[in-house]
């Protein structure tokens, strides 16, 4: 990420805090972490103090050494929805290359990963999934009409949801352009 950005330095403090706070609740000194993790003892004390920029395959071996996943570490620490992260991971040397980890969810035993297109005044309602399923919508294109247990949300173009979808749910799209969107279904 750009040294300058304000996304960096969130993102560094929240790794900066978890990595440490993690850490501690393991009972792990940063030698034993780093030893535990393959990562140098050098870069774990940059990481904590909040200095280095991180790369994702190192902060995978710090959550895999602490029994945490890559969200875990990156998270805000006030985050009151633990499944919501909306946090920048990643930004490329090319204005606007970036990669935004918007949600988390436990799986069981799969993630299914559906694009959809519905035009307009099109609607598909879903049978209600297993105790345990949830689904995670992104809309990237138009406005989609999320209906759960008959309330309805309106989800707007680069916004996202995610619920419990072992309850009655549909989608809809009473714009006038096609809704474009990801539907992931973990269970």
């Amino acid at each position: 990420m750009p040294p300058d950005s304000p996304s960096r330095a969130s993102v560094l403090q929240h790794v900066s805090h978890n990595v440490r706070r993690l850490r501690h609740a393991a009972g792990l000194s940063q030698s034993a972490l780093a030893e535990r993790s393959g990562v140098s003892r050098r870069m774990l004390v940059a990481i904590e103090a909040g200095e280095k920029n991180v790369s994702l395959g190192t902060l995978d071996r710090v959550a895999e050494a602490l029994d945490v996943v890559f969200s875990d570490l990156i998270r805000a620490p006030d985050n009151r929805d633990p499944n919501r992260i909306n946090e920048l991971a990643w930004a490329g040397s090319q204005p606007g290359s970036k990669a935004v980890l918007l949600a988390s969810a436990p799986a069981r035993r799969e993630v299914e990963l559906w694009e959809w297109c519905l035009a307009p005044g099109e609607r598909y309602d879903s049978s209600c999934d297993g105790e345990g399923f949830s689904e995670q919508v992104f809309v990237y294109e138009g406005c989609l009409t999320l209906e759960i247990d008959g309330a309805t949300r309106q989800i707007a173009a680069g916004e996202f949801c995610m619920f419990a979808s072992q309850r009655p749910h549909g989608y809809r799209n009473e714009g006038e352009v096609a809704v474009r969107f990801v539907r992931n279904v973990v269970f």
